[in-house]
């Protein structure tokens, strides 16, 4: 099981095994499954608890035979963990950085509520597969197992929050509280180059969602309705902001920002100048329309003018050849119309 052993700082609240200290509380029979060599345990015999313990390998179990009630040595994929304990053992079950290991976690969760009394619960500690660090290492191709941490070369299972949720619910626990402790995402625990990496680059991979969590810390108890559950909000145990730094990436991604900002902003500029250039040659365009309209209504008078004036000249001669016949003149002179008006300042006499 669990190959991480320290004495555990209380004071230290951004530490997982701090947490899963927290989360079991007081005066307590807890059974620490991946006990190793007895840490956690010693914190939580501090705490007034009585602490039981299970761990795969041997000489560590004898370690912590000498601070534990019990320690049971077993392999959790060829064991089951009911069988190791009597029923309604413990009021809590710590599996602290263990479930990760496992071939099958959800079996061995489902199984230990066989364990647990009324009210009892499990504590659980898992890193976070989606931490800024892994994701950044992928981005250059890189996944290289270590001894210890996110990419333990002993790891069977990888957990993002959505897969831890998926984890418990599915087994059967509904969730009481979801923490996380934080760790930036230029931990050196995963290994990449962020040299070569796009500029920016890192302080975006630090605003998404969980890439500076390292680490999940559950409370959770059994619940036949864990399926359809509420799932609370994640609480990072030390805010984030406190563990982002204030680095030469910040100021490059500032940089970038400020350089964006000029670009969309002379962007903007030409788009508004296009627009009212645009504008300009649409109103130009409206105003040669209306031209164009006006002139053609004016030809069409010019022209309506012309003809009159050809009717009025083909009568004036018509006219004058009248006043020069010698009989009829008088009666036309008579006319009350506008011929006779015509005549009569032609000089015509009146009858």
């Amino acid at each position: 099981m669990s190959q991480y052993d320290a004495e555990i700082d209380l004071d230290n609240a951004n530490n997982s095994q701090t947490q899963a200290v927290y989360f079991v509380g007081r005066g307590k029979r807890v059974l620490d499954v991946g006990c190793w060599k007895g840490a956690l345990g010693r914190a939580l015999i501090a705490q007034d608890c009585q602490v039981s313990g299970l761990d795969i390998d041997e000489a560590a179990a004898e370690v912590a035979r000498e601070f534990l009630d019990e320690v049971v040595v077993a392999d959790l994929d060829k064991t089951s963990l009911s069988s190791c304990f009597p029923e309604k053992s413990f009021d809590v079950i710590v599996f602290a950085d263990v479930l990760e290991h496992l071939v099958d976690p959800a079996a061995v969760l489902r199984d230990a509520k066989q364990l647990l009394r009324p009210g009892g619960f499990v504590v659980l500690s898992i890193p976070n597969i989606a931490h800024g660090s892994v994701r950044l290492a992928l981005l250059q191709g890189l996944w290289d197992y270590t001894d210890t941490g996110h990419l333990d070369r002993t790891h069977l299972r990888f957990f993002s929050r959505r897969g831890l949720v998926d984890l418990v619910r599915g087994s059967g626990y509904a969730i009481d509280e979801l923490r996380a402790t934080v760790v930036d995402v230029l931990s050196r625990e995963v290994v990449y180059d962020p040299e070569p990496l796009p500029p920016g680059i890192i302080e975006w991979v630090r605003d998404q969602t969980d890439a500076m969590t390292f680490q999940f810390l559950v409370r959770a108890h059994p619940d036949d309705d864990a399926a359809t559950a509420a799932v609370p909000p994640l609480e990072p145990v030390v805010p984030f902001r406190t563990l982002r730094p204030e680095d030469r990436w910040t100021e490059q991604a500032e940089a970038e920002r400020t350089k964006t900002h000029k670009l969309l902003t002379q962007r903007d500029h030409i788009v508004g100048l296009e627009a009212a250039t645009a504008a300009a040659r649409a109103r130009v365009a409206h105003a040669e329309t209306a031209r164009a309209s006006v002139r053609r209504r004016l030809d069409s008078r010019n022209a309506t003018v012309e003809r009159l004036r050809k009717r009025l000249r083909s009568a004036e001669r018509e006219l004058q050849e009248l006043s020069a016949a010698p009989a009829p003149r008088g009666v036309l002179v008579r006319a009350r119309g506008w011929v006779g008006r015509r005549l009569r300042r032609m000089g015509g006499k009146g009858a």
